[in-house]
């Protein structure tokens, strides 16, 4: 169990350092963007991702079986 968090935890660290070495610039204008928008949107744009991780998890595990 611990396995599978360190290989998450790796798999995320890996690509947010990916996206941040090569394209820094790109990174700024998403923060920007999410500084545009309102509490709310940003609060379900959260909610929406949530969603979509916990259902790519769930096919993963299925598809495993």
């Amino acid at each position: 169990m611990i396995g599978a968090v360190l290989f998450g935890i790796g798999l995320v660290l890996t690509v947010e350092g990916l996206a941040l070495a090569l394209a820094p610039s790109r990174i700024v204008a998403a923060l920007d963007l999410l500084r545009a928008l309102s509490a709310e949107q940003r609060r379900a744009l959260g909610l929406a991702a949530l969603a979509v991780g916990v259902l790519l998890i769930w096919l993963a595990r299925w598809l495993a079986a």
